[in-house]
C-alpha cells in the first residue's frame, strides 16, 4: 500500500492549469440559463435532441450507449464521426499550442513540445463556448441551418427572457452574437455547475486518506504507472499538482496510436476517406503538418472511463478489457486488431494512409515491442489495471465495465 501512495504522488508529470479559458465568475444566472440550453432538444433541428441527449449526467456527461458514433440531424438518422468524449474535468484544459520552430521535427522525435491542448479530439476550438456552435450547426447533430435558427429557437424558449435580461432586450435581433452568447453561458455552466467536477471517486478519497486500495487495485496501479510496463502514467497523470489539486488524468498532448479502423463508421466505408485528427478533415488549420500530425488526438481524461461504452475517438472498442490489451498486444500480436490486404498480409495502422503510418508511435513503452513479443501484460495483470481504472468512477456516474 506504500508503494501505490508513494505513486500517487510521484508518477506522471506536472501540467498547470493557468491556460484555462476565463470565467464569469459571478454569472450565476448565466449558469442557469447555460443550464436550461444543455437541456433544451428544441434547439435541435429534430426537436428531440439536446447537449445532454449524448453528454449524459448519469454517464459522467458522456456517451449514453455503446455506439460507436451517436446519430443526429433533422431525423435523427445522421451518424456522427468520432465518438462522444466526456465533458467532466475539462475547466482545465490549456490553449492549443505547439512548437513552430524550425526544430519541430527533432522535438517530437524527443518527445519533448508535443502539441497541446485545446477541446474537442482535435484541439480546434480554446473554449467551450467556442465549441458550442460546431453540435448547433452541424447536419449529423443538432442540425440547425444558421444562427439565425438558432436564434429564433432561443427566443421561444422557456428561458427566453433570461436571456435578453442577461444579453439585452434586442438579443434574438442579432442572431450571430446570440449564438457566441449562448455559447458563453453553456460554458459558464460546465465550468461552474459542481456536477461537471466532483472528484468524489474512490481514487479521490485513497488520494485523501479516506479509502485505501484493494491488493488488486493497487497492483493496478502499479502497472499503469510502471514506465516499463503500461507506461500509462506518462500521459494519463496520477500525482497531486500544485497546493495538492487531485489530477485528471491526463496531460491534454496528443498521440498517434494507429487505433483501427472502425467500420461501423458510416464515413469509414469510403476507402478514400481518413479521420486524420489534428490534420483534418473537421480541423483544417493543421493539414500541412502531414508528416507529424496526421493521426494525433487528443489524450482524454480517464476518470470516469469505466462508465464508457466505447473508447478511443472511433468508438474501435467497446470493453476496457479489450482497449487496455489493444496496447500491449498492438505489437506483438496485429493479426487480432488489424484486417488483411488480397494477399493475406495484416495491415496495421488501418485507419491512417499508407504513406502516413510511420507517424504511428513506436518509440514509447509499451508501443515499443515486436511481432511474437511478451506482452507487457498477461490476462491477469490486464483484470488488475481495469479493478483500479474502475477506482476513477465519481460516485454519481453509472459504471458499466467491472
Amino acid at each position: 500500500m506504500a508503494l501505490c501512495i508513494s505513486l500517487l504522488f510521484t508518477c506522471g508529470k506536472h501540467v498547470s492549469a493557468a491556460h484555462a479559458a476565463p470565467v464569469n465568475t459571478g454569472a450565476s444566472d448565466l449558469v442557469a440559463i447555460g443550464k436550461a440550453a444543455f437541456f433544451d432538444p428544441s434547439l435541435s433541428a429534430s426537436g428531440k435532441q439536446s447537449c445532454a441527449s449524448c453528454h449524459s449526467p448519469a454517464n459522467a456527461y458522456g456517451s449514453p450507449n455503446g455506439r460507436a458514433v451517436q446519430l443526429g440531424g433533422p431525423h435523427l438518422d445522421r451518424a456522427g464521426l468520432r465518438s462522444v468524449p466526456s465533458l467532466r474535468y475539462l475547466r482545465a484544459v490549456p490553449y492549443w499550442t505547439y512548437t513552430q520552430a524550425s526544430s519541430l521535427k527533432e522535438r517530437l522525435e524527443d518527445g519533448d513540445n508535443q502539441p497541446i491542448g485545446g477541446y474537442t479530439w482535435d484541439g480546434r476550438y480554446n473554449t467551450p463556448a467556442e465549441q458550442a456552435a460546431f453540435p448547433l450547426l452541424n447536419p449529423d447533430e443538432m442540425a440547425n441551418s444558421g444562427a439565425d435558427n438558432v436564434a429564433k429557437k432561443l427566443s421561444k424558449s422557456a428561458y427566453a427572457q433570461q436571456l435578453r435580461e442577461a444579453f439585452g432586450q434586442n438579443i434574438f435581433s442579432r442572431p450571430a452574437e446570440a449564438l457566441t452568447d449562448l455559447g458563453k453561458a453553456l460554458q459558464a455552466f460546465q465550468f461552474n455547475d459542481p456536477s461537471f467536477a466532483p472528484y468524489s471517486s474512490k481514487f479521490d478519497r485513497v488520494l485523501d486518506g479516506k479509502d485505501q486500495f484493494t491488493p488488486q487495485e493497487a497492483h493496478g496501479l502499479v502497472l499503469f504507472s510502471d514506465p516499463d510496463k503500461g507506461n500509462c502514467a506518462s500521459c494519463h497523470l496520477v500525482n497531486k499538482g500544485a497546493h495538492g489539486t487531485h489530477p485528471v488524468l491526463t496531460d491534454y498532448n496528443f498521440q498517434t496510436l494507429g487505433v483501427p479502423r472502425n467500420m461501423d463508421i458510416p464515413a469509414n466505408r469510403d476507402p478514400n476517406f481518413y479521420d486524420m485528427g489534428l490534420c483534418g478533415p473537421l480541423r483544417e488549420d493543421q493539414a500541412k503538418q502531414q508528416k507529424w500530425f496526421c493521426g494525433m488526438f487528443r489524450t482524454p481524461t480517464l476518470r470516469n472511463v469505466a462508465t464508457r461504452g466505447v473508447f478511443f475517438h472511433n468508438g474501435m472498442f467497446h470493453t476496457l478489457e479489450d482497449a487496455t490489451r489493444f496496447y500491449v498486444e498492438r505489437d506483438t500480436n496485429p493479426k487480432k486488431w488489424y484486417p488483411k490486404d488480397v494477399h493475406g498480409q495484416v495491415v496495421k495502422f488501418d485507419d491512417l494512409p499508407k504513406n502516413l503510418r510511420s507517424n504511428v508511435d513506436i518509440k514509447t513503452q509499451p508501443l515499443t515491442n515486436h511481432l511474437g513479443g511478451k506482452p507487457v501484460w498477461s490476462d491477469s495483470d490486464i483484470r488488475d489495471v481495469v479493478a483500479f481504472l474502475n477506482t476513477l468512477t465519481d460516485a454519481d456516474a453509472e459504471t458499466v465495465h467491472r
